[in-house]
């Protein structure tokens, strides 16, 4: 199997180069070893490589930077995967592609799937959703994996922010009115994995494709398990006190979606997948500092 990885030094990338050393022919680059928003370097370099899958690890992620930076966001999250599909076409290669659950608005009671509406609230979710229409419209032999609330040892996550806060602080403020489900990095990954050896046995069920964490949490709540892990495995040497506060009362520039919760049936279903056990990840705290 040849992969060409992009976005090699983010969170679900670097567990990507991690779990497929030594058992892929791999061409791992970050943004200084391919500009995906340059299409004619995106067509030389995945020409002379010829992977049989590209995964798309690479995205403007900072959500709130995003409002201000549009073009820039646009041209990672949409100009970026189109490029990588119409050159995965042009070799006949597979797209793997992570998007995320702000394409949707957020209101839903209940679990998203993948025919829900989507109806994205700000830049992020926009040039994200644009990027998941670019790919499938560019090559057919795509799957477009929606994740939520991304966290691992690699990178910038929420879990790193808490321990970090939390180390210097005895009280916090989290908000407890937005629920999702946790998504271990490593576990995507694993997930890609599992995808791309289901493909060349023959598993050819292309399209849309949620997975992220169980069991579904608030923030706050998230941040009482992180906490508890952290306290106990002598992370943090006190304990902290956790206030629950609104949304309304943590003003971002970008709105957040109230429900996040991903119904991830569809990927077991297709693929044997089951969704992300945080909780497990979590108990290896130290890891995050």
């Amino acid at each position: 199997m040849k992969v060409l990885i992009t976005g090699c030094n983010g969170q679900v990338g670097h567990c990507l180069v991690q779990q497929l050393s030594g058992k892929a022919q791999v061409l791992a680059l970050d943004v200084s070893g391919l500009d995906i928003t340059d299409k004619d370097q995106v067509m030389t370099k995945v020409v002379e490589f010829e992977p049989d899958f590209i995964i798309n690890a690479a995205a403007h992620t900072a959500v709130d930077k995003a409002e201000s930076e549009e073009a820039l966001s646009n041209a990672i999250n949409c100009d970026g995967p189109r490029y990588l599909a119409e050159a995965a076409h042009s070799v006949g290669a597979v797209i793997l592609h992570i998007s995320t659950d702000y394409v949707f608005e957020g209101n839903k009671k209940g679990q998203y799937n993948e025919d829900d509406v989507t109806n994205p609230q700000g830049v992020y979710g926009a040039t994200k959703l644009s990027g998941e229409l670019a790919v499938a419209q560019a090559c057919a032999r795509h799957i477009i994996i929606r994740t939520a609330w991304v966290f691992g040892e690699h990178g910038n996550n929420f879990v790193k922010t808490m321990l970090r806060l939390g180390k210097d602080r005895d009280e916090l403020s989290i908000v407890s009115d937005q629920f999702g489900g946790p998504t271990f990095a490593g576990d995507i990954a694993a997930a890609l994995i599992v995808i791309a050896k289901e493909i060349q046995a023959g598993n050819e069920e292309w399209g849309v494709y949620h997975f992220s964490g169980a069991p579904h949490v608030s923030w706050f709540e998230f941040s009482e398990v992180i906490f508890a892990q952290a306290y106990n495995q002598g992370v943090i040497d006190h304990k902290l006190k956790l206030n629950a506060i609104s949304t309304e009362q943590y003003p971002t520039a970008a709105k957040r979606p109230e429900n996040s919760k991903l119904d991830c049936r569809k990927i077991k279903d297709t693929f044997g997948i089951e969704p992300s056990n945080w909780q497990l990840a979590i108990k290896r705290i130290k890891e995050y500092q």
